[in-house]
């Protein structure tokens, strides 16, 4: 028979782990949340009025709204000038504050110093488990919203999560945010529920307990931090059950249990349950249409959409790109070539915005990008490919799709949170235009097959499908051929020709010369940084500085592949 104090605890437990949850999910590793349940506790447990004055449930009401406010403000303060932190960085910053909290709260008489303060027990049961019903509730709503998207995708890789239009800064600190409030609100309900709350109820192993919790729940699915409390809370009383009573087991077992699922089990508990995806039926999809969209208005044929005037870049005294000039119109196919290490990569890098220029000026699509973030320059129109795929492996190719579509799609957390229709309805016509990207590329067939699984010509062309899903303007492909064969390359070239007759400007890298000189009306030749030619294909092919440069070579190495019927590559 469990005991009251232990559905309590399991309660209680899996709340404080729904804190560590909310920036896990969004790849953060805080300790901070000690110090915003702490924080919040006092301050709740000073100011709330006596259960006598208002009654029981107003009392404690009030007592959750003071504690959730107070830890969410302390989060914001301590957010703003840590976000650009990652990893053990922030782990380490959030735990300082959370120190320099219960330091402060041990040294104040309002607290009550070293002996705390005495607090009315008027949480029961049956409210501990109704608040975190509400707070698992919480979670599983924002898990399939394009909010909870975001989160996933910034999660699994942040720079393709910039490149294609997601704020990351603005979803850690809200996520950070919501981590504070959850906190706080454990904080209140662990006061009123122990009678007495000290400093010492929120150090260090507390923050450890919770992070353990919610780790070896897991992350994957919402109620991770349930199974994990669950366990960790039932895993003493076990011990007491067999006669197990050395106060030393449980941190040992705690500690080799964190370890085993680290290295066996990342997923957490949670991982065992499979995870459910996101799937289509192909032809209902066909009859919704993309009016709920906010598709943008695209550049007519032939208007300027990139100017580069003397753009360069540095990196101490090595100069990657330097003074390169160029201008790129409304539907153009535009090939940028050159040999390894010509600065390719770092011109389409200055061009998305993923590192600023060193002098010169670029202006895409109306957008100064050496003042632009990556997520900005994204929503102005462009998005990108990466030389080496950036795809979210652990989702499926729909889902991987369906967070391209951040930019165009309307949100829909809070409509989900109370089951607005309108929410399924703008969900599904995501998911139609996600479907319909896929189309493009032909990869609607594996439609749920997890990215990671498709072979490396699918993934290539799989990112190319989640670019499109935001309805860009502007669309870079770097080396998008790189690992095809010969058909494959092909095919590659016969989408981008529709793309371009669509009305989208492509400009590519891409080692394939025969490709290029087929598939563009318009190339772009680097050499040691600096334009070395630019013109229409035949210019290209005619000019005897590239073929010095570049071409002459290339184009024997491709005769020589083409003999053994290879195509040609890097």
């Amino acid at each position: 028979m469990i005991s009251e104090s232990v559905l309590v605890f399991i309660a209680l437990n899996a709340i404080f782990a729904f804190s560590f949850y909310a920036v896990l999910v969004a790849g953060q590793l805080s300790l901070g949340q000690a110090g915003f349940a702490g924080i919040a506790a006092f301050t709740a447990a000073a100011i709330t009025p006596a259960p006598t004055a208002w009654g029981t449930i107003p009392t404690l009401l009030f007592a959750i709204a003071v504690g959730m406010v107070v830890g969410a403000l302390a989060a914001t303060i301590l957010g703003l000038p840590t976000m650009h932190l990652r990893g053990v960085f922030l782990a380490i910053a959030t735990l300082g504050f959370a120190e320099a909290i219960r330091i402060f709260i041990l040294n104040q008489e309002w607290t009550g110093g070293a002996q705390g303060i005495q607090v009315p027990k008027i949480l029961t049961p049956t409210i501990a488990w109704v608040i975190l019903a509400l707070v698992a509730y919480w979670f599983w709503r924002q898990g399939r919203s394009r909010y909870g998207r975001a989160l996933e995708a910034i999660r699994e890789d942040e720079l393709a999560a910039r490149a294609i239009g997601i704020d990351v800064g603005r979803h850690r600190l809200s996520a950070f945010i919501a981590a504070g409030a959850i906190a706080g609100l454990y904080g209140v309900l662990w006061a009123f529920y122990m009678r007495l709350v000290a400093p010492e109820d929120f150090g260090f192993s507390t923050a450890i307990d919770g992070l353990v919790t919610a780790v070896v729940g897991g992350t994957t699915n919402f109620f991770g931090p349930l199974l994990g409390s669950g366990f960790q809370t039932m895993l003493p009383e076990v011990q007491r059950m067999i006669g197990i009573d050395a106060g030393w087991i449980r941190p040992f077992i705690s500690g080799l249990l964190l370890l085993i699922v680290i290295l066996y089990l990342p997923g957490g508990i949670a991982s065992l349950v499979p995870r459910r995806k996101q799937k289509i039926d192909v032809e209902a999809l066909k009859n919704i249409n993309a009016e709920g969209l906010a598709l943008r208005e695209h550049p007519k044929a032939g208007e300027t959409v990139i100017e580069l005037k003397g753009l360069a870049k540095e990196y101490g005294g090595v100069h990657a790109v330097q003074g390169v000039d160029l201008t790129v119109r409304s539907g153009d196919v535009v090939g940028l070539i050159g040999p390894n290490g010509a600065g390719k990569t770092t011109l389409v890098n200055m061009i998305s915005g993923l590192i600023p220029p060193t002098s010169g000026t670029a202006t895409v699509l109306g957008v100064d990008i050496s003042k632009t973030p990556v997520h900005k320059v994204a929503a102005a129109g462009l998005t990108r490919t990466f030389q080496h795929s950036k795809l979210f492996n652990r989702l499926s190719a729909l889902e991987n799709v369906l967070i391209g579509t951040h930019l165009i799609a309307k949100p829909t957390f809070l409509r989900r949170l109370i089951w607005l229709p309108s929410a399924k309805r703008d969900e599904q016509i995501a998911l139609a235009h996600a479907a319909r990207c896929l189309d493009k590329v032909g990869l609607l067939d594996k439609a749920n097959v997890e990215a990671g699984a498709l072979s490396y010509g699918d993934q290539r062309r799989l990112e190319i499908a989640r670019a499109l899903a935001a309805d860009p303007s502007v669309l870079i492909l770097d080396e998008p051929a790189a690992g095809m064969n010969h058909v494959e390359a092909e095919g590659l070239s016969a989408l981008i020709t529709q793309l371009a007759a669509d009305g989208l400007t492509v400009i590519f890298i891409e080692h394939n010369v025969g490709m290029v000189l087929g598939t563009c009306n318009h190339i772009a030749v680097l050499n040691f940084g600096k334009m070395l030619a630019s013109g229409t294909p035949e210019e290209i092919a005619a000019d005897e500085r590239v073929i010095e440069a570049y071409l002459g070579a290339a184009t024997e190495d491709d005769d020589a592949k083409q003999e053994s019927g290879e195509a040609v590559s890097e």
